[in-house]
């Protein structure tokens, strides 16, 4: 009997995530009684935390200033508490005086939404008993079987007992009901003065705990952790207080009573993601239906909460927000939908606080590498990486937009440089190892030729599909490319006669993807007004056309794309340009592709001029140009002498 096959590694290894997983979120439900007041003991101890070290520059005693702290932060929660109470009891009192208007007002919005269907359902009744008298047979009154029904016995109604009543039974229900929150209050308050006490300790426990042997990656974790959620609190905190009394102004300008208490409600409640703001502004909307004889008050009233609203969410917490915790839109909606389902209305509270502490958990640790990717608002791939996949959907648009977004900050070279080049690299890389043919690379060149096309050409929109599909078989991007301008300027790019020391020459190693590279710095440097001509190896073989002067050429670069054994052809190259055009200044334009500069494995003849971009490029012909204008009036003076 053979033994069994073992399981791979690779499924044993899920096997273990899965399984920790679920005990993790097994041990977060059955411990949420003790691990949420742990939780929010630790979070406003962040709050807390600049108080103290204000105290301390004070020259306060560390235990001084927590108990200072903690009493400050639990006055200002009872004054805040009380000043809600009393405000609530005020409108409790007053509600008598708008009983008239909340009836009124109710018996309306009752037929407005049950009117019509109350009148189809009476419809629907009556021609049902029409229907049913027509068709049942009459009643006979003497025949005992057929007796109507007798009246159903009269059901006695209990009423509550006296002592129900007691005002001591009252009192009793609720302080009972009372002892909850203030019991959880306590135990917050508590495990808060000695999370704040034991601060260094519980520090190094933490780092001995996760990682003794690198104690420098729990530092950062901890001290990158302790930073975001301190600038998270600090901006919420902030927003809300804004949000707050930009409420209370609005509603006194409506002249709405009570308006102190609905500002105060609604920074408090917005504390409570995606529903705190929805119940402030239901808990004002009522007020003003109790008070105001019209619903113009309740409209104007859900108008203001609604505008403010929208303009903190999506002007001012974007901003704020964003920089302070690094989570994702996504990630914020789908970490509160998971904290409130496992530790209810408080884990919705802690929402955000917590999955920032799983986004730095998984920044600072190997294992956990997958929650950064999934919960941070970093871009997920890089731009070249995101070129590469696009381009192998077909999607020019996307790419075009997002090269547009780029060039707002930054050069159409350094866009080439960084994105389009490297990109070419991870296409040749793939097409080494016959990852992509056919079809697949055909849709990648269409979209290169296409993005090239509206990124760099001057004039050439209309020439840009003209039989680009049967073209783009048999030939590559950059050859498509060079073809548009050449329909224009003809097959040498230009005239042949130029003045002395005028000319740039961009020459390809002869690989597709170098070619294309030469096309772009030619396009690059005609953009600069730069007479710049794409000449490939089989027309230096051909030698310099009819009529062209050598001397013309001031600049020759030997262009290309990405390391790779076709820059073995370089040595030969370069010899033949020596001795076609020796007045010519050689440089090599060796891009590193996906690589460091500094690994892009340029061995051959290093002694050579050498830059690594396209942007170094442009920037020799700038500062030739600049030299050849001081010079050509240097010149001048000497021929009138």
């Amino acid at each position: 009997m053979s033994a069994p096959k073992e399981a791979p590694e690779w499924l044993r290894a899920h096997s273990r995530r899965i399984m920790t997983s679920g005990i993790v979120l097994a041990l977060l439900y059955v411990g949420r009684s003790v691990l949420i007041p742990l939780a929010i003991a630790i979070m406003l101890s962040l709050l807390v935390a600049p108080l103290i070290r204000a105290l301390r520059r004070l020259r306060v005693g560390r235990t001084s200033s927590v108990f200072v702290a903690v009493a400050i932060l639990a006055v200002s929660c009872m004054g805040v508490a009380a000043a809600l109470g009393a405000q609530v009891l005020r409108i409790a009192e007053s509600l008598p005086h708008y009983e008239s208007n909340v009836q009124r007002k109710l018996k309306t919005l009752e037929d407005a939404a049950t009117g019509p269907i109350r009148r189809f359902t009476d419809e629907t009744s009556r021609l049902t008993e029409i229907r049913e008298s027509a068709e049942a047979p009459s009643l006979d009154t003497g025949d005992p079987e057929r007796a109507p029904p007798a009246a159903a016995p009269a059901t006695a109604v209990l009423e509550p007992p006296d002592y129900a009543l007691h005002p001591l039974h009252l009192t009793g229900k609720f302080l009972t009901a009372l002892w909850g929150p203030v019991q959880f209050a306590g135990i917050v308050l508590l495990v808060l003065i000695f999370v704040l006490l034991e601060h260094a300790s519980l520090r190094d426990r933490f780092i001995r705990i996760v990682g003794p042997s690198d104690i420098r990656s729990a530092t950062l974790a901890l001290n990158d952790a302790g930073e975001r959620l301190s600038r998270y609190f600090l901006s919420q905190f902030t927003v809300n207080l804004g949000f707050g009394l930009a409420i209370w102004m609005s509603l006194s300008l409506l002249r709405l009573p009570q308006a102190l208490l609905c500002g105060v409600l609604s920074g408090v409640m917005r504390f409570v993601p995606y529903v705190g703001v929805g119940i402030a502004a239901l808990f004002a909307a009522a007020v003003a239906l109790a008070v105001d004889p019209g619903w113009s008050l309740a409209l104007g009233t859900l108008g203001v909460f609604i505008l403010l609203d929208v303009i903190v969410g999506q002007l001012v917490e974007p901003h704020l927000y964003g920089h302070a915790t690094g989570l994702s839109p996504i990630s914020v909606v789908v970490g509160a939908i998971f904290w409130s389902w496992l530790w209810g209305p408080a884990g919705l509270i802690l929402s955000t606080p917590l999955t920032l502490c799983l986004l730095v958990a998984g920044r600072h640790t190997r294992g956990l590498g997958v929650l950064e990717v999934l919960l941070g608002n970093a871009q997920p791939l890089t731009l070249p990486q995101r070129f590469y996949q696009r381009a192998l959907s077909g999607d020019p648009h996307e790419i075009i937009a997002d090269a547009r977004a780029f060039l707002k900050t930054d050069s159409l070279a350094a866009y080439c440089d960084r994105v389009m080049i490297p990109a070419l690299h991870l296409v040749g890389l793939d097409a080494a190892a016959d990852t992509i043919t056919g079809d697949p690379q055909l849709k990648i060149r269409r979209v290169i030729v296409d993005v090239a096309g509206a990124l760099s050409s001057n004039g050439l929109k209309s020439l840009q599909r003209r039989n680009r599909g049967a073209v783009l078989e048999e030939v590559n991007a950059g050859r498509v490319l060079r073809e548009q301008r050449e329909r224009l300027t003809g097959k040498w790019q230009g005239p042949l006669g130029v003045p002395r020391g005028t000319l740039v020459i961009c020459m390809d190693l002869g690989s597709p993807p170098d070619d294309l590279a030469a096309e772009l710095l030619v396009r690059l440097l005609r953009s600069e007004g730069i007479d710049a001509r794409h000449f490939s190896p089989a027309e230096l073989d051909a030698g310099l056309p009819h009529g062209a002067d050598p001397d013309g050429v001031a600049i020759v670069f030997l262009v290309s794309a990405f390391p790779g054994a076709v820059r073995e052809r370089a040595g030969s190259i370069s010899e033949q340009l020596n001795g076609m055009l020796p007045q010519a200044n050689l440089i090599r334009v060796f891009c590193p592709g996906v690589t460091a500069p500094s690994e892009s494995g340029n061995s051959a003849d290093i002694s050579r001029p050498t830059v690594s971009s396209l942007g170094q490029a442009i920037e020799i012909c700038r500062s030739w140009q600049a030299e050849s204008a001081v010079r050509a009036p240097a010149g001048a003076l000497a021929r009138a002498r």
